[in-house]
């Protein structure tokens, strides 16, 4: 008998951000593999998104929330939880945000937002899947979402290379803790992707564009269906003795 290691029929998922870009494939992905999936979005846009994959036969609901309001937060992380009758499989940390200044320049407020949404807020919803994983003695799968920045320092991004910098040691230091429960933290870290994030550098009259694309062994930027495979890959029984770990997604950009 034929083994699918990756197949995620019946399993209950959340997806932070996934109403548009990386994050909405990662979800379309996971529902393709067969889970169900709750989208966390600040977007209102949200409940048309969910609705749009209901109506194309997958299992997916939308919750609005703002993760930058540790109130709303956790209200929206129970929503969800709830809209998947009460269980939780998977967490994917998807949402982001992003603001460019020159760093001496760089806005504190803009500071404080960046690090808000992509640290505080990711951490938070780790506890709190980690304490549903625990609720519910079961393992669970957390994919947080770095960057090349956890790596590299960027330019006129310093927020924004913090906290992926910050998610990428989250994440390890969560493995540490809750390996041996039987939960699973990892990250994916996206190169270069053509999405709305990097309209400025994807603009070809952009230096920086032709720069990025020569680094690229694959030629080419990434896609949101780029982080299908890897996505359902973590989320799945065939990553259960991976942990910890930092993926990158780059079309090779890191190691040329």
């Amino acid at each position: 008998m034929t083994r699918n290691f990756t197949d995620l029929t019946g399993k209950k998922a959340i997806v932070t951000g996934g109403a548009q870009g990386l994050c909405r494939g990662m979800a379309e992905g996971l529902m393709e593999a067969g889970a169900q999936v709750c989208i966390i979005d600040v977007n209102p846009a949200v409940t048309q998104v969910a609705e749009a994959f209901a109506e194309r036969g997958f299992g997916c609901f939308g919750v609005v929330a703002d993760l930058g309001n540790r109130d709303r937060l956790e209200a929206g992380f129970a929503r969800a939880v709830e809209k998947l009758g009460g269980r939780l499989d998977i967490m994917v940390n998807g949402a982001g945000v992003q603001r460019r200044h020159k760093s001496e320049e760089f806005p504190y407020e803009d500071w404080e937002f960046v690090l808000n949404i992509n640290l505080n807020a990711v951490f938070r919803l780790c506890q709190l899947a980690g304490r549903q994983f625990m609720d519910q003695q079961s393992k669970g799968k957390i994919i947080n979402i770095a960057s090349m920045l956890s790596f590299f320092g960027g330019y006129t991004v310093p927020a924004y290379a913090a906290s992926k910098g910050g998610v990428a040691q989250l994440t390890k230091a969560l493995c540490n803790e809750w390996a041996g429960k039987g939960i699973n933290v990892n990250a994916l870290a996206p190169g270069y992707m053509d999405t709305e994030m990097n309209k400025a550098l994807t603009d070809p009259e952009n230096p920086r564009f032709k720069e990025i694309t020569d680094r690229i062994p694959a030629g080419v930027w990434g896609t949101a269906e780029d982080m299908k495979g890897p996505c359902v890959f973590l989320a799945s029984e065939a990553s259960d003795y991976l942990n910890g770990a930092i993926i990158p997604v780059d079309g090779g950009y890191l190691v040329k």
